[in-house]
């Protein structure tokens, strides 16, 4: 059993817009609502859950509405199409707001983007399983990460030469750039993966057996015991955003504000905390494959937990924090890899965009609350509880996910090495 790696690249590209978009928004939105606005923190977390909010109706309703939809270009591609499309054109009429000090404008602006983002973000994440063998989803989605790490690599690295560390700076340049970015993305995505075919075929490979998942007489039902590991694993992906999205919500704040580093300069540290994601991307998901997915993400979560713990004792710039972002970027990927697989990996084929959205409610749960409760805290206990608050939720998240016992997948062993980089078609 052989990964396509050539293919999984292609599909990819998806990700890797959208990662490139909310790398922006997160990174750039605070700021324009902290320095143009002037909104208070507690109130900024609150616009910046805005999108988790759209998301956490959206993303399940697009998802399962994708499972059911067929034309001739695909059940997932139109959704990426029309939604990419929408997504671009207001998103460049976000910094015109800011530009302009019109309030109203940019929050017009903002939803009319955010919505569009919701459209396809669950059928773009369900293309990769629909097309991969389920012992092949943690490399598979390996890749898939490390294009989303690409995507956001090319926003941080716009942002750091870009932003001007005096003076008011212009974001139009930024945003039109990456809406090109996406634009091209998603078209060479079109051009080059040939959905109804490539799923044809995964449905003429994949051999038709029992699924462990379900009860044996058809009736569709999860078993009870693969229920409360679904539950348990959603949340720990609550978890583990509630901790995760506060850091990166508020990390450009925080540099600037608390760590006193000027303008852009915080872009360069998040750059490493993405480039050791981009590393361990495809390693985590083949580790995945030899000592299990869930081994894989409890370790994942213990290094968060310690690097977050590490971080919250520094009061100012420092080398040392940016190693410390750079172990963060690897159990980021051990936890991201992962973790997707083993929600769909109780899911049955037809179902796979509803599992997603389950999982992207989980997420986007999470990240609907954090931004609010951490932005309280920052507003009015002080900058120094951003890490700690972080850690505190990463290990509930491990012992929530300690507690799963279902949505690990064994494969059969390479007859060599070489086969884990196999890119034949």
């Amino acid at each position: 059993m052989k990964l396509n790696y050539g293919r999984t690249f292609f599909i990819g590209l998806a990700f890797m817009s959208i990662s490139a978009f909310w790398q922006l928004y997160d990174s750039i939105i605070p700021l324009i609502l902290k320095n143009t606005f002037e909104i208070g923190d507690t109130v900024a977390g609150g616009i910046m859950a805005l999108d988790n909010i759209l998301a956490l109706f959206m993303l399940p309703l697009f998802g399962a509405f994708s499972d059911r939809i067929r034309t001739n270009i695909g059940k997932r591609m139109p959704f990426i199409l029309v939604g990419t499309a929408a997504a671009v054109i207001a998103m460049v009429l976000v910094p015109v707001a800011d530009n302009l000090t019109n309030l109203p404008l940019f929050v017009v602006m903002l939803l009319f983007t955010l919505v569009a983002m919701s459209t396809y973000r669950s059928p773009a994440v369900a293309l990769m399983p629909d097309v991969t063998p389920k012992p092949l989803r943690s490399q598979a989605n390996g890749i898939i990460n490390l294009m989303g790490a690409l995507g956001a690599v090319f926003s941080l690295a716009l942002i750091a030469l870009l932003v001007p560390d005096t003076g008011i700076p212009n974001y139009v340049p930024i945003f039109a750039i990456v809406a090109a970015f996406m634009i091209l993305a998603v078209a060479v995505l079109f051009l080059t993966i040939k959905e109804n075919k490539i799923a044809k075929e995964m449905k003429a490979y994949e051999a038709p057996g029992k699924d462990e998942n379900r009860e044996e007489q058809g009736t569709g039902k999860m078993d009870v015991a693969v229920r409360r590991s679904l539950w348990l694993i959603l949340a720990s992906i609550f978890f583990w955003f509630f901790a995760y999205n506060a850091v990166t919500t508020a990390f450009s704040k925080y540099v600037q504000s608390f760590l006193g580093v000027a303008g852009g300069g915080f872009a360069s540290s998040l750059m490493l905390a993405t480039g050791a994601a981009v590393i361990a991307f495809v390693p985590a998901g083949m580790i995945a494959a030899r000592i299990g997915r869930k081994r894989t993400i409890l370790s994942g979560i213990t290094i968060l937990a310690v690097s977050f713990a590490l971080a919250s004792l520094f009061t100012s710039f420092s080398p040392l924090l940016n190693v410390l972002l750079v172990f963060v970027g690897f159990g980021w990927a051990a936890i991201n890899v992962n973790s997707y697989p083993m929600v769909v990996e109780m899911a049955q084929g037809s179902d796979i965009g509803k599992y997603t959205g389950y999982y992207y409610t989980a997420s986007m749960s999470a990240q609907i609350l954090t931004p609010i409760l951490s932005g309280f805290f920052l507003e009015y206990v002080g900058y120094r509880t951003l890490f700690p608050y972080a850690a505190i939720f990463m290990v509930v998240a491990f012992l929530t996910m300690s507690q799963v016992r279902h949505g690990d997948s064994k494969m059969n062993a390479p007859q060599s090495k070489l086969e884990f980089l196999d890119v034949e078609d």
